[in-house]
């Protein structure tokens, strides 16, 4: 079975740092670019922070740029996500996906999702 498993959510305080994985199993992220995405209550999806099959271009949102930092270890079929400096604004449940690689890294193109991993930034 085809499946991505989201990890490393919690509670955390401003100013405080989480680090998301993204474990796959069923199938290699190593042909895969993988995207983090995340939605808050009453939000739309959207997308956080992506990086390439070989790990050698990510990109991320304006919102967490200097924040947020996506790696991948192909080696372990998981991606990471480390996020630094939280703010509450970061409060959403947080997703991983697997994108096609010659597809844009966006909601609509993502072909398996994780069940998510609520984060929660408060004092």
């Amino acid at each position: 079975q085809l499946q991505l498993v989201e990890s490393g959510g919690g509670l955390v305080q401003p100013g405080g740092s989480l680090r998301l994985s993204c474990a796959a199993s069923g199938f290699t992220l190593d042909y895969w670019t993988i995207g983090w995405f995340r939605q808050a209550p009453g939000k739309e999806r959207e997308r956080v922070s992506c990086i390439s099959s070989s790990g050698g271009t990510t990109i991320a949102a304006d919102s967490v740029k200097g924040r947020f930092t996506i790696s991948r270890d192909n080696a372990k079929n998981t991606v990471y996500l480390q996020m630094n400096s939280l703010k509450p604004e970061d409060t959403a449940v947080y997703y991983c996906a697997a994108v096609p690689r010659l597809h844009p890294c966006t909601v609509v193109a993502g072909r398996y999702w994780g069940q998510g991993t609520q984060v929660t930034v408060s004092s």
